[in-house]
């Protein structure tokens, strides 16, 4: 009889938890109460962290603390999303591991890091000719096929100049984070669903689109629709970020807090 009484004690506090106490402490503080909590850590290879430790400036700058947590994820990463090589392509540690850090990355702030709308990569040598839409592609996300799709080369490329604010991975992966924000209902999908919401009331205003548009500091692709100009500004948060805060210092912290970005 104690054991069910305790039981029923847990389902009513876990109710309570979800429907109203993290909901409201996320209404306060624009966060989720926890983000990193794993009890079995899992861990990448010796090889993977050397590539991690060297080739992703992301992972470098973090503390000791938070590199456990991004080695999980990235782990995790790898673990849960097979990777497909075309035209021949070998998939490589390397190809693992900083697709995942991209993905990673992205959603480092987030409790649930995982995407539930892809359950593959892709990866090609260069361009690539989409039989969907006719044309060649650097890189795509794939809703239908739930497929995450990238040229190798230019994947490189977004991280071989980390000032240019085009980057593939994070481009794509932000496709991949909008869409999924649209239809999970985790407390860390529901921040960036109504901050970019906001976002996108602000940005509707006259004289702030002009803002944006005269500044030339968005390519103008990001104005295409919405989609493209979530991808375009995660892409600048990551690679400028002291000109990003120094030209839109209000759209900087609104993205911040949708992906719960600590500085």
């Amino acid at each position: 009889m104690l054991y069910y009484i305790l039981f029923l004690v847990f389902i009513l506090i876990v109710i309570l938890y979800n429907s109203i106490i993290e909901p409201f402490y996320a209404y306060l503080y624009g966060k989720p109460f926890y983000v990193h909590f794993y009890i079995y850590p899992k861990r990448i290879t010796l090889a993977q962290l050397y590539i991690l430790t060297n080739e992703f400036e992301f992972y470098k700058k973090l503390n000791p603390k938070s590199k456990r947590h991004f080695e999980h994820r990235v782990a995790s990463f790898i673990e849960k999303y097979p990777f497909y090589g075309k035209d021949g392509l070998i998939i490589t540690d390397q190809m693992k591991v900083l697709v995942g850090a991209t993905a990673v990355m992205l959603t480092f702030g987030m409790r649930k890091y995982l995407f539930t709308l892809i359950d593959k990569i892709i990866i090609y040598p260069d361009v690539y000719y989409s039989t969907i839409n006719k044309d060649y592609h650097k890189g795509e996300f794939n809703p239908r096929m739930k497929t995450v799709v990238f040229s190798w080369k230019h994947f490189l490329e977004g991280y071989e100049i980390d000032n240019d604010n085009l980057n593939l991975g994070l481009h794509e992966f932000s496709h991949v984070l909008h869409f999924q924000g649209k239809i999970n209902k985790d407390i860390s999908a529901s921040i960036f669903t109504v901050t970019f919401e906001e976002i996108l009331e602000q940005v509707k205003r006259p004289a702030n689109f002009k803002r944006l548009v005269d500044s030339n500091y968005f390519r103008i692709y990001a104005y295409t629709n919405q989609f493209e100009f979530i991808a375009v500004v995660l892409e600048h948060f990551f690679e400028t970020p002291s000109e990003f805060k120094r030209e839109f210092p209000e759209l900087f912290e609104k993205v911040k807090i949708m992906i719960n970005f600590s500085e």
